[in-house]
């Protein structure tokens, strides 16, 4: 036999064996489709969204949108569904709105999933199902390396939400967030999304719209560039004018001057909402006896300019002074005056305002997310 007829050979068999898989293949997809709609624990398939139902997309149209009317048949736990049937499709009460005309709901599925920020991957499903039923696959995926992936649905009522045990979602939406503080997404963590995501998607009845791969990293990498470029804290020192503080008498002091004690050494000045407007570091170990200096620090893109928490940082660092005998000094020990404090507080204003160009404001959940 020659090596041409053995060539051929080689490739008929790759051919015939190609066949087989590709009919293999089909036969499980279809295997797959008539368990999804024969399957006894499946919700009525008079819920399908094929009457009110649109097409996945990246748009996550969060004003109130029409919910499709229950129609007469059996329900999901095969009682009557008219008037006087199951409680799932009853009349819902309109939740109220705020002044952009989103419910609370619609508001908080908005930070979730955020088109700026996040990947959006359309979760098409192939008929309506209740959150408690899905809630437990979804949970398998909330993170692809260090970063966060969410889930919203679309309540039968017409509002985007994130998903609850209570709700009933005729589409879903993914969310991987494309950049943090320290990276980008990559490659490798959103094969991984995509790798995980088609497993959820097969268990829970749905079909993902998965966006291109080189589309998706260069937004992440964008993203990550503007992120890296705002990543700015500012720190003013406290330098004592004579013998080093002793720590009990310094956290006493700390204490008055309206900090909170860290387990790690650290001290934070709320902002009166639950956050936090600058920390203080002693700069010295937890088991240490005194220090002579003290830094007070703002991560600038995690306060909101409204709360000036540059002014607010300068404001107590002046009234330590008082206190504590000690010079606002820079990192090199050099006396930081009024006017040098001045111009830093006009830089600051400058990169308040860049952010804010950038649709993400210093402060806000979107920067929070980015920033954390």
């Amino acid at each position: 036999m020659t090596d041409l007829q053995v060539s051929l050979l080689a490739a008929g068999g790759v051919f015939i064996a190609g066949v087989y898989t590709y009919n293999k293949w089909q036969e499980y997809k279809a295997k797959k489709t008539v368990e999804r709609a024969f399957a006894t624990d499946h919700d009525d398939v008079l819920m399908r969204a094929g009457e009110s139902r649109q097409e996945p997309s990246f748009d996550l149209g969060l004003n109130p949108i029409p919910g499709a009317a229950p129609g007469a048949g059996t329900g999901f736990d095969g009682e009557p569904s008219g008037a006087a049937a199951t409680d799932d499709f009853a009349p819902i009460a309109a939740a109220p709105v705020g002044p952009d005309g989103l419910t609370p709901a619609a508001e908080l599925a908005n930070t979730l999933v955020d088109p700026l920020i996040d990947c959006l991957i359309p979760l098409a499903l192939e008929i309506a199902v209740r959150g408690d039923k899905i809630l437990p696959a979804l949970q398998t995926l909330r993170h692809v390396g260090n970063k966060p992936v969410h889930f919203i649905g679309l309540h039968v009522n017409g509002d985007w939400e994130p998903i609850t045990h209570g709700g009933v979602y005729t589409k879903l939406q993914a969310g991987v967030q494309m950049a943090s503080r320290t990276t980008a997404l990559n490659e490798l963590e959103y094969s991984e999304l995509v790798t995980r995501l088609r497993a959820l998607a097969d268990d829970i009845g749905a079909e993902p719209e998965i966006p291109d791969m080189i589309e998706v990293m260069g937004e992440s990498r964008t993203l990550h560039r503007f992120v890296a470029a705002h990543d700015a804290q500012l720190g003013v020192n406290l330098m004592s004018n004579g013998a080093a503080w002793s720590m009990t008498t310094l956290i006493g002091a700390l204490e008055k001057q309206g900090f909170d004690v860290r387990p790690d050494g650290r001290f934070a000045m709320p902002d009166g909402e639950g956050g936090i407007l600058f920390t203080l570091s002693t700069n010295v170990t937890l088991g240490a006896d005194t220090t002579s200096r003290l830094t007070l620090l703002l991560d600038v893109p995690c306060v909101a300019p409204a709360r000036d928490g540059f002014g607010a940082m300068v404001t107590c660092a002046k009234q330590l002074v008082e206190r504590l005998d000690c010079t606002i000094v820079d990192d090199f020990d050099q006396p930081l005056t009024d006017a040098a404090l001045g111009e830093i507080n006009g830089q600051v204003l400058e990169f308040y305002q860049e952010m804010e160009a950038a649709d993400i404001p210093a402060g806000s959940t979107r920067a929070m997310r980015l920033f954390s």
